[in-house]
């Protein structure tokens, strides 16, 4: 019988109808078209075990792609700075504040952005950021007021950077949600390949539109922001928001794998969701030892990377040509290392995401001191080897910081925790790798420059063994949920 329906002789028909007005039901609020999607009815047994696999694949590759497509936009001014250069357009400071404008935005952004997709439908989110950052590239290339001048073509290009950081929190949300904590290393491992796969793509797409165009610099935005669209019309097309969303049981459920941190139901009712942010991200030590961890983590991957064809070229005499080869070796190397670390984050650590940062920074400051101190002389094979390895090792704790801000945090704050520690690696990670790295070298040298690198290694290896009794704590904790549902299931 439903809620509002009277029974004769019950108290509710008490008063006269006719002399006590009926008091109007309270008008629900209304639902943003962004916002979650409420729980659907739940499916019957058979229907969840047929559904669920396929939709795990699908909104995978929902999110792969969608990834992948925010990197084929998102600061294409360094593709084309040659051709603007030779032209006589811009100067180089001109060049560094636009791709600093993107940086700062997208750092700033992708904590902003997390604390509205925590709460919002991930398949809208990601495909609607996309398409905004593909219009940024549209004004870039079809506006010649935009290009004209370097004040509102960083500024259009900070707006292209803010929208940027709408792509990383909704897939963080679709991988907590989708993949529960014991196959959520290698799964992330694969998705955080896809910024590989979009840096490669633009590549190719800007090299297409400038040989279509006679070698037109506003090619190198408009092609890959065609591109772009279309797979965001893809991403809306395969991404969905949770399981529940669908009718399917929440992941733990379906694998019997609790998440290492619950949700308080009770605190999410009676606190407001910044107070809860504040609680459980801001003034969480885990959260900050990660972000601290991050800030170095970052500041090794560009202070290599950024500056490897300068190094090489500088101490050791090669030429452009090979400096380039060492950057682009870097960053294929980033693909193998990072799915080798989600495999032994998942396989031989079980989970245990600490101390698989350790021993991939350890792998990294093998390398980099060997890097390092190979004198003059050393042959370019061989250097090529120590580049390789470093971005091997760099690039798994770059995924694993986020992975275990996602995996120590609850579902309803996890997107805004890891954008918390992205904040602080490309706010102050990627800024101490380029202009604090460049004002060492001109006051220092490249010797100094190498003995800070290495010593970032060390710290961030001592604010990882801060984490690491907190996570055991909480695997341990993890172990027994699951050892009681499984005893539970058996009963």
């Amino acid at each position: 019988m439903p809620s509002h329906t009277h029974r004769p002789g019950s108290s509710e028909t008490a008063a006269d109808p006719v002399t006590t007005p009926a008091r109007p039901a309270p008008r629900e609020r209304r639902r943003s078209w962004l916002a979650a999607p409420p729980a659907a009815p739940r499916l019957s047994t058979e229907e969840v075990q047929r559904r669920y696999p396929r939709l795990r694949l699908q909104v995978f590759i929902g999110i792969f792609l969608g990834y992948a497509g925010f990197y084929l936009i998102r600061n294409n001014i360094s593709l084309i700075a040659p051709l603007l250069l030779e032209q006589g357009t811009i100067t180089t400071v001109g060049i560094g504040l636009i791709a600093n404008a993107v940086l700062l935005a997208y750092g700033f952004s992708k904590f902003f952005s997390a604390t509205i997709s925590d709460r919002s439908n991930a398949r809208y989110f990601l495909p609607v950021g996309l398409a905004l950052s593909a219009v940024a590239n549209f004004a870039v290339a079809f506006i010649p007021a935009v290009s004209a001048s370097v004040a509102v073509f960083a500024t259009v290009m900070f707006v292209n950077g803010w929208v940027q950081g709408m792509g990383w929190p909704p897939c963080g949300r679709v991988l907590v949600h989708w993949f529960s904590t014991n196959e959520r290393g290698w799964k992330t491992a694969i998705w955080n390949t896809a910024h590989n796969v979009g840096g490669m793509g633009v590549g190719a797409l800007a090299a297409l539109g400038l040989a279509l165009t006679g070698d037109s610099w506003q090619s190198a935005f408009w092609v890959p922001a065609v591109g772009a669209l279309v797979v965001a019309v893809v991403a809306f097309v395969l991404v969905r928001d949770r399981p529940e969303a669908v009718g399917l049981p929440p992941i733990e459920e379906y694998r019997n794998d609790p998440a290492k941190v619950e949700a308080d139901q009770d605190e999410l009712a009676n606190s407001s969701y910044w107070r809860v942010i504040v609680k459980h991200v801001l003034l969480n030590p885990t959260m900050v030892f990660l972000a601290l961890a991050n800030v170095f983590i970052y500041s090794l991957r560009y202070g290599v990377l950024s500056w490897a064809p300068t190094y090489l070229a500088e101490h050791h005499g090669m030429s452009l040509a090979q400096g380039i080869a060492g950057f682009s070796l870097f960053e294929l190397a980033g693909i193998f290392g990072t799915l080798a670390c989600g495999w032994v984050s998942d396989k031989v650590f079980r989970g245990n995401r600490s101390w698989t940062g350790i021993t991939f920074m350890l792998g990294v400051g093998v390398f980099l001191v060997a890097y390092w101190l190979a004198p003059v002389g050393t042959p370019y094979w061989l250097l090529m080897v120590f580049l390789f390895f470093i971005g091997a090792f760099i690039y798994g704790p770059v995924m694993l910081i986020g992975l275990q801000a996602l995996d120590m945090s609850a579902r309803n704050v996890a997107g805004t925790a890891a954008g918390f520690t992205g904040l602080f690696g490309y706010v102050f990670g990627a800024t101490l790798a380029s202009t604090g790295v460049g004002w060492v070298v001109h006051q220092f040298g490249w010797g100094a420059t190498y003995g800070l690198l290495t010593i970032s290694v060390v710290l961030t290896v001592v604010l990882l063994l801060c984490i690491l009794p907190r996570e055991k704590r909480l695997m341990a904790h993890h172990r027994s949920l699951s050892a009681g549902e499984s005893a539970g299931t058996r009963d």
